[in-house]
């Protein structure tokens, strides 16, 4: 992806999905159609705050050619979307790709209606035109629940039938994911519950962090299983969590019956993922927000960023396979920065750097004369831990170091680093995504220490084919 606008300020990445200027948050409705990949995004047109909300818009021939589009959806005066058109997803309709989102209006407190927008051309594979349809299918919360937060719908295909997921959270504090079967996508019926807050695994995965369950999505694994994927509203800090299971029918109904459940991602800035199953494979975006100050975000007039694109799949054992998509390996130099341990080397603005240890080895990758930016990988005892602490950051997230474990045995790591955005994948099992602003005295420079191998590379503009 060439760089979103010319821009001074070096925290902004290069090669990553965001508007040039301005808001983004949530990455909304990942969709290939006519051989695009399409990606909206929750994006404020005026300024770099949350509000205003409409849908910003992409596409590329290859998840590194990224072409910015007009915005897809625009609240409606007087319309169920007025006050924002917040996150949902787009699915193929009989040939019409329709954007499934969330529309509230100046009075919602939190509840918001599941409202359609039909693709004006499907012809177009650049889907430049969106017609949004005037009255919301679901006008609110099904009756009966107590329901204090109803948003982000997801629709899936599951034995033949089309239905769909929408976040929600409860009076008395327990998070849900509602069911809705909407074979016919103008016409919803609730079916239940389809996980709350009291499932065991659950409960076990994520605790009592949050009061609502935003931004459900479900995948289904190589293995056949499913993974449903949530972000912990109201938490503190906010995080995501996934819970592995099967989709089963009950009388023609899904139910999800969870095994096993984990953390998302174990960094402090990464919330609300989208994801895309495709033949062979399931794709993730998240998003990570600004970690500073509001005066450095004010002045730089921009805030946040997707993610790299992040191929998701499970393992026998419960625990997710999380690594980039391989596309993001056309971003990489012709030739590589570095190739071995033991040699400081300057670090590029955006780099995809891969170091396998086979002893204790120390990776620096910012330093100044009294703080380093460092990765520590540990393969006897299975131990990465990231420590930023030389760049503390206020709020409930902190700055105290981020420590993975993963089975004892050679450790492998793959981090990309574009501006202030750091995605670092721990053996193909977990990810920390984290916002490290550089000073204007730091030194981006890569050492690594140990018994290791290293391979390094810039992340240039590819060329096209």
């Amino acid at each position: 992806m060439s760089p979103a606008a010319p821009a001074p300020d070096p925290a902004a990445p290069r090669f990553r999905v965001r508007p040039p200027v301005h808001w983004i948050n949530d990455p909304n409705g990942p969709f290939r159609w006519r051989g695009r990949h399409h990606l909206f995004y929750q994006y404020n047109p005026d300024a770099p705050v949350h509000a205003n909300i409409h849908w910003g818009h992409v596409s590329s021939p290859d998840l590194v050619h990224w072409e910015q589009h007009p915005i897809a959806l625009t609240p409606t005066p007087g319309g169920p979307d007025e006050a924002g058109c917040w996150s949902g997803c787009v699915v193929d309709d009989d040939g019409v790709p329709t954007a499934v989102y969330t529309g509230v209006d100046h009075a919602h407190t939190g509840l918001g209606t599941i409202c359609l927008a039909r693709a004006a051309d499907p012809a177009d594979d650049r889907l430049l035109a969106w017609r949004p349809l005037p009255a919301p299918v679901v006008p609110g919360p099904p009756p009966g629940l107590d329901v204090v937060m109803f948003r982000d719908p997801f629709v899936l295909r599951h034995a033949g039938r089309r239905w769909a997921l929408v976040g929600a959270g409860h009076a008395d504090g327990t998070p849900s994911v509602l069911l809705y079967d909407c074979d016919e996508l103008t016409d919803w019926r609730f079916a239940g519950v389809l996980l709350d807050g009291h499932d065991p695994v659950a409960a076990g995965a994520f605790g009592d962090k949050a009061a609502g369950w935003e931004c459900p999505q479900l995948f289904e694994t190589s293995a056949g299983e499913h993974v449903l994927v949530v972000s912990l509203w109201d938490g503190t800090p906010l995080t995501t969590g996934y819970v592995m299971g099967r989709l089963a029918a009950d009388a023609g109904t899904p139910g999800f019956l969870a095994r096993t459940g984990g953390r998302l991602d174990h960094g402090r800035d990464f919330y609300a993922p989208a994801v895309r199953q495709d033949p062979g494979r399931a794709l993730m975006w998240g998003w990570s927000w600004e970690a500073r100050e509001e005066e450095a975000v004010l002045a730089a007039g921009w805030a946040g960023t997707l993610t790299a694109p992040r191929g998701v799949d499970a393992r026998p054992d419960g625990t997710l396979r999380v690594v980039p998509a391989p596309e993001l390996e056309l971003l990489r130099a012709a030739e590589p920065f570095a190739t071995r341990p033991g040699r400081a080397v300057p670090l590029p603005p955006a780099y995809d750097l891969a170091v396998t240890a086979r002893g204790a080895t120390t990776v620096t990758l910012l330093r100044a004369t009294d703080r380093a930016l460092t990765i520590r990988l540990d393969p006897d005892t299975g131990t990465v831990v990231l420590d930023r602490s030389g760049w503390p950051r206020e709020g409930a997230g902190g700055s105290a170091p981020v420590t993975v474990r993963v089975p004892q045995g050679p450790l492998a790591i793959r981090v990309l680093g574009d501006g202030s955005l750091l995605e670092l994948f721990v053996a193909d099992r977990a990810t920390v995504t984290e916002r490290v602003y550089p000073r204007p005295d730091d030194v981006p420079e890569l050492t690594v220490e140990g018994d290791a191998e290293v391979s390094g590379w810039a992340q240039v503009p590819p060329r096209r084919g």
